[in-house]
């Protein structure tokens, strides 16, 4: 794994300007300033972000013990600390999409929080993990994590002994790791402050149709990508030659190979990209089906968004949304927000420690996290993930 560059100008001043808005909420000036030692540490610290080597930059030993007890064992609320960081970027850095990402964190033992032994179908692989899902504010030129949930399995919440001594608050229940993909998100922009964007997200190996159906009972837009099974009913004469009624959307997709159409979009760095896209007005099968195209939440039709490229297997890849009156390169836009997450998150998210937290603490876990995912906005803002390599 590659160091960041050490804090140089431009990290410092947005590390000050950061903490003086991040730390607002702490009533101590002691905790404000362990909040912005923990910061530079998670920036400046080479290897693991450990809270001894984070130590080694601010203060060595006495602060190693003090920095531990910050993190693990002291009362500061997190929850106010991540809205302040989430209402900093939408003003500074504002976003077009919110991108649903999970993450896997690797662990050795069984005493992490929430660790345990799941298949994760984008490894193919069994590991011993921890398991979460971040809410990432995306644009073309910015992304970084806002909101976190960390997906504690059955076994945990059943063992009084581990969940006590984890600190797991009574209130947090069993969930699949796809409900937690949407509990992190619902609810996030009306209470935060926040403004009322897309929600990206991978439901292939989640249950795609209750997803899609939370979102849109939660008026919340969206552009879901889904697997070739997904039912969906044609609205319209646009397919010929399928049968009545839903069919999966690979199907579907397929049936509309005449109807692709060459589209360009701007990459990240300012280039062109070109692909075959094709659109066909769909919407959901069963309760959610009216005649007329419409469901009723009175949300309108639905669009089956098939994407791919010339002289391969088509469709590449199926999205499903609600933002119908989007133009087709608009949409591709954000559906590649996506790739803009994945390279942040590995250039820069696991340079600052953001997976690196080893403690057994609930709220441990999440004021490093927290306080990783400040660290990695000033990383991103300051250019100081190399975007070349």
């Amino acid at each position: 794994m590659r160091e960041l560059p050490g804090l140089d100008a431009s990290h410092d001043v947005l590390l000050r300007e950061l903490c003086a808005v991040l730390f607002a909420s702490l009533p101590r000036s002691d905790q404000r300033q362990k909040g912005a030692q923990y910061l530079r540490g998670l920036l400046g610290a080479r290897g693991r972000k450990s809270i001894r080597n984070i130590a080694t930059v601010v203060g060595g030993q006495a602060a190693e013990q003090s920095l531990h007890h910050f993190i693990t064992s002291s009362t500061w609320d997190w929850g106010p600390v991540r809205q302040a960081l989430a209402q900093h970027l939408a003003r500074i850095a504002p976003p077009q999409a919110y991108v649903l990402r999970p993450m896997v964190i690797p662990k050795a033992g069984d005493h992490s929080v929430g660790v345990d032994r799941r298949f994760i179908p984008a490894l193919g692989q069994v590991l011993n993990a921890q398991q979460a899902v971040g809410v990432w504010a995306a644009s073309d030129s910015f992304s970084g994590p806002l909101n976190w949930r960390l997906h504690l399995p059955q076994a945990w919440l059943d063992n009084e002994p581990r969940r006590s001594q984890a600190l797991i608050p009574d209130e947090v229940d069993a969930e699949t790791l796809g409900d937690c993909a949407l509990e992190a998100v619902i609810g996030l922009p009306a209470r935060w402050g926040l403004p009322v964007r897309p929600v990206v997200a991978d439901a292939r190996d989640a249950d795609g149709m209750r997803m899609v159906r939370r979102l849109r009972a939660e008026r919340l837009p969206m552009l879901v990508r889904v697997g070739g099974s997904f039912p969906l009913l044609p609205v319209g004469p646009v397919l010929t030659g399928l049968p009545a009624g839903p069919g999966p959307a690979h199907q579907l997709m397929s049936a509309a190979r005449e109807l692709r159409r060459p589209v360009v979009w701007s990459g990240p760095a300012g280039g062109l990209r070109n692909g075959l896209v094709a659109t066909v007005p769909v919407r959901l099968p069963g309760r959610g089906a009216r005649s007329g195209g419409r469901d009723r939440r009175g949300g309108g039709e639905l669009l089956l968004l098939g994407v791919g490229a010339a002289g391969r297997r088509w469709p590449a890849e199926l999205w499903l949304t609600d933002l119908v009156d989007l133009p087709t390169a608009a949409l591709v836009r954000l559906a590649r927000l996506t790739d803009r997450v994945g390279r942040d998150f590995a250039r820069t998210a696991d340079r600052v420690g953001v997976r690196d937290f080893a403690g057994r603490s609930f709220s441990g876990w999440h004021r490093h996290i927290t306080l990783a995912s400040a660290a990695h906005a000033v990383a991103v803002l300051a250019r100081g993930d190399d975007r070349r390599a």
